[in-house]
């Protein structure tokens, strides 16, 4: 039977545990209080226990009864005292008067002053998220209102241009912009503005029914930066209910940038004209799209704010649950009988009597059914209470199964690899040059991913919420066991293939006739990730495919956490990328047939794409942190970028050095490695891990550890700066005995991968302590409907 205290802890939030009941400290209190009283026990006489025993009981007998016959309160133990908070905010505080002499008095009375403590608490915690729900909530049902009559509205316009017009194309709302400074004063102003604004109105219909006015604002103001400018591009007001409304899409897609960047032209342009036609020279669409993404957004509002409302209600019962098996343990180590006259209270007290939650859970539920899932119960329940997709006994049953046969595999590919000799320094080394490179770049790729299963593995055993983080589908998010499945399988196939190719040229087949075989590996691999057939982990591969192009594109999509830290992953599978060029190369220019694998090497604009592929990682992480300072306007994500910079001309050096070798660009490539890589160093362990902090109860380190034992931190920060210094061997140039440089470059590789999984565990850590720091367990959803003052 699991004992309470590992249930509690496995089933609380984690992000709000600094709020649940101490149900550890009470636990330790207990003891003392048991190992008191044992010592009382030992030390007293058995007589003088019998007779203190007899008299307790005949006192406990006569206090039962009144002068007047009638039987007295059994409230003599303990009484709860209700005191008024001195803010609205707090709410009642409870506080508890001991009403008989205990073993320890002194002791018992440390236990309830916590345990009061841990209730009010309790209460404050859950009357100010309780607010924040409910505000939440009041906010959705007037986003749903306006939402509805908006698409009320847009049916009753399409259906009269569609009778008015007979056009196929999509009919949108139109309206008029107002600039900030100017306002529409009279009817002549209004009469030139129509004038002005007729030759665009050509292919639309001017909505002009009682809920919404024909007349709508412009809500982005005036601003002297264009970066401030653009970041409220997406953001438009108009006239509804006699109240002022901006409706505002996020910038999350290069179409949504582009057209905001193209609105700054349009304004430009719109207030050149401002003289002739007035201020109202543009035109406003609120047409099909923007309704579905605004849709969409309170969707998501709505399912975050259920979500959280499912926090609290766990939040209840589970303190509630803590109070009960605490004082349950109090009595049986006391031998008092203080769980009924501490529980009322408990029961009577805000947390438990407050169904506000519950309330506001149905109204959801109904709001949602109704209006955002087609009056379908069953399928507003998908989106509001997802169920986790079950772990299967046969994923660990192929996870063993392909272990073993991955190992033998390998077994025999390093043994006729040692007979055949490939992998000693020579001159002109065939398969090294053309084989090798495929090995190695699936080596590293799925040793990364295996390391990113052992992520996931201690993220979970450390209650870091890291699905949360990432933003992941609770139905469609991948476990470590699916991770591990993955690189067996795959690590399986790869050296089974390459196995099947060394051993026909260990028979006497040409390179030439075999050589066909890795390439077409790539490709299985490349067409496996993008097939749209629903099998392997489609959604996986999609999503994985959807991260990859915002990091492409940026900084033209918004940026979360999920795509920088994918673009971080990339920035140490720099030698992975460098390979996949070159095999990509020797295959697409047909090369292999040929035997040339020097060809890329020589053709000038190859060898100009190997400088690219090194430092294009770099070059994605910084532009998305000049998307985030963009966007949030913090100067902190500027100096990120900077590292990333240092980082790039350190990777164009090296490559520089290793194609010219002259003693020029040794010195540049020692100058720049050591100057990025301190900036990395202070980087990882002060912002990334958050760590060194000079005041902390942890010597170097933070006040809050996920991990108890403190030297693991010790040992991670001394790993991470040795690994970070692996561009020593540039200078170096070390190598294993005979073996061919490929491998020693392929182990330093792999060291760098396993310095990222090690960065890739204390990273997130950082990352949930700033959440819980916050108490914030649900995504803050941006709402598309605003109110803006008339000087707006």
């Amino acid at each position: 039977m699991v004992k309470f205290s590992k249930q509690f802890e496995g089933q609380l939030v984690p992000e709000w545990k600094d709020a649940f009941v101490n149900y550890w400290q009470l636990k330790k209190d207990l003891k003392k209080i048991n190992l008191l009283n044992s010592n009382n026990n030992k030390n007293s006489p058995t007589n003088h226990q019998n007779s203190t025993s007899l008299s307790n009981t005949l006192i406990t007998s006569i206090r039962k009864f009144t002068p007047f016959g009638h039987p007295h309160r059994e409230h003599d133990i303990i009484h709860v005292h209700k005191k008024l908070a001195s803010s609205a905010s707090k709410g009642d505080m409870y506080e508890t008067e001991l009403l008989e002499q205990f073993a320890d008095t002194n002791a018992a009375k440390e236990f309830f002053s916590f345990l009061d403590l841990q209730l009010n608490k309790v209460n404050q915690f859950f009357r100010t998220k309780e607010k924040e729900f409910m505000e939440r909530g009041e906010s959705l049902k007037k986003q749903t209102d306006i939402l509805i009559e908006l698409k009320t509205a847009f049916k009753k316009q399409r259906g009269k241009g569609a009778f008015s017009l007979n056009s196929k194309e999509d009919i949108s709302m139109s309206g008029s912009f107002t600039s900030d400074e100017d306002s529409v004063k009279d009817k002549t102003e209004q009469e030139q503005l129509q004038d002005c604004t007729e030759d665009l109105e050509k292919n639309e219909v001017a909505y002009s029914e009682g809920t919404i006015s024909g007349e709508l604002g412009k809500s982005i103001r005036t601003k002297s930066e264009d970066s401030g400018k653009l970041r409220s591009m997406s953001s438009r007001s108009f006239s509804f209910q006699g109240k002022n409304l901006k409706i505002n899409i996020p910038l999350t897609t290069p179409s949504r940038t582009f057209s905001a960047i193209s609105y700054i032209v349009w304004e430009d342009l719109v207030n050149q004209s401002s003289k002739k036609c007035g201020a109202d020279g543009g035109k406003l669409h609120i047409n099909k799209t923007k309704l579905h993404h605004a849709e969409k957004m309170i969707q998501g509002a709505f399912v975050e704010l259920y979500k959280g409302l499912g926090y609290l209600k766990t939040y209840r019962n589970l303190n509630m649950l803590a109070f009960i098996k605490i004082l349950k343990k109090f009595d049986k180590v006391t031998g008092k009988q203080v769980l009924l006259i501490y529980l009322k209270v408990v029961e009577s007290s805000y947390f438990n009597s407050s169904d506000k939650v519950m309330n506001l859970g149905d109204e959801v539920e109904e709001l949602f059914t109704k209006h955002l899932a087609e009056e379908d119960r069953r399928k507003a329940m998908k989106y509001l209470k997802p169920t986790e997709r079950k772990e299967s006994h046969s994923v660990t049953f192929f996870i063993g199964l392909f272990t073993g046969c991955f190992i033998a595999l390998l077994t025999g590919y390093v043994i006729m690899a040692h007979i055949t000799g490939l992998y000693k320094r020579q001159p002109n080394s065939v398969y090294m040059e053309t084989a090798y490179p495929v090995l190695s770049m699936f080596s590293l790729l799925f040793l990364h991913f295996f390391l990113y299963g052992c992520n996931i593995f201690a993220w979970r055993k450390a209650r870091i919420n890291y699905s949360f983080i990432f933003e992941l589908s609770q139905t469609k998010e991948l476990k470590y066991r699916d991770v591990f499945l993955i690189c067996t399988m795959s690590l399986t196939t790869v050296v089974g293939v390459m196995c099947v190719h060394l051993l026909l040229l260990t028979k006497g087949y040409s390179y030439a006739q075999v050589q066909a075989i890795p390439g077409l590996l790539l490709l299985m691999f490349l067409l496996l990730l993008v097939c749209p057939f629903n099998i392997i982990y489609r959604s996986s591969r999609f999503r994985l495919l959807r991260v990859l192009r915002n990091i492409i594109l940026s900084p033209l999509y918004k940026v979360v956490m999920l795509d920088f830290f994918m673009a971080d992953q990339l920035c140490s599978q720099v030698p992975m990328l460098r390979n996949l060029e070159y095999v990509a190369c020797y295959y697409i220019t047909g090369s292999y047939k040929t035997q040339d694998y020097g060809y890329c090497m020589r053709a000038g604009h190859y060898r100009d794409l190997a400088y690219a592929v090194s430092f294009l990682p770099y070059y994605w992480r910084a532009m998305q942190c000049a998307r985030r300072w963009f966007d949030e306007g913090q100067t902190s994500h500027l100096v990120n970028l900077g590292k990333y910079v240092s980082a790039m001309l350190a990777a164009v050096a090296k490559v520089a050095y290793e194609k010219e070798g002259s003693i020029g660009w040794l010195c540049l490539v020692v100058i720049i490695s050591t100057f990025a890589t301190i900036y990395q160093l202070y980087w990882d362990f002060v912002k990334d891990w958050g760590l060194l902090q000079m005041n902390s109860k942890n010597p170097l380190l933070r006040n809050e550890l996920m991990i108890r034992r403190k030297f693991i931190y010790y040992i991670s920060m001394g790993l991470n700066l040795i690994l970070r210094l692996a561009w020593m061997q540039t200078v170096l140039h070390s190598s294993f005995g005979h073996v061919d440089y490929r491998v020693t470059g392929l182990f330093l590789a792999a060291l760098e991968v396993v310095r990222r999984g090690l960065w890739n565990f204390f990273r997130l850590e950082n990352e949930h302590l700033n959440n819980a720091g916050k108490f914030r367990a649900v995504k803050t959803v941006p709402l598309p409907f605003h109110e803006v003052d008339d000087q707006d």
